[in-house]
């Protein structure tokens, strides 16, 4: 079973949209998963044009891979370098911690993330 940054049970994230790597709405992951989608967040306008910026349009819709667009306050679970690369720019999403792997924690301290919490 997956655990969250808090230590119990990973929630769902999203289920509309559906997302995770597994596309189960969990922000579970596997050796498998380069992008590392483990943070749970809820989208902003600001988010989502960073993201934009640096080459990842999650705005657009792409019926062929059943993916409609995430539009603000949306839930995802982003890559753990795409949400570090938007919280030193300052345009970080506030995230859900329950929905949010453990694994992050290798990377980004617990005080941080609990500042975005939702």
């Amino acid at each position: 079973m997956a655990r969250n940054i808090l230590g119990t049970s990973l929630i769902s994230c999203s289920t509309e949209p559906m997302t995770g790597f597994f596309r189960t709405g969990l922000c579970d992951t596997c050796a498998d998963d380069g992008g590392q989608h483990m943070v749970c967040a809820q989208m902003t306008r600001d988010f989502l044009e960073f993201s934009h910026s640096r080459g990842n349009d999650l705005m657009s819709p792409l019926p062929e891979y059943g993916f409609p667009g995430l539009k603000e306050g949306d839930f995802w679970c982003l890559c753990r370098g795409r949400w570090e690369e938007a919280h030193a720019a300052g345009v970080a999403p506030r995230i859900r911690l329950e929905a949010t792997h453990a694994s992050v924690l290798e990377y980004i301290d617990l005080d941080v993330l609990k500042s975005y919490a939702i």
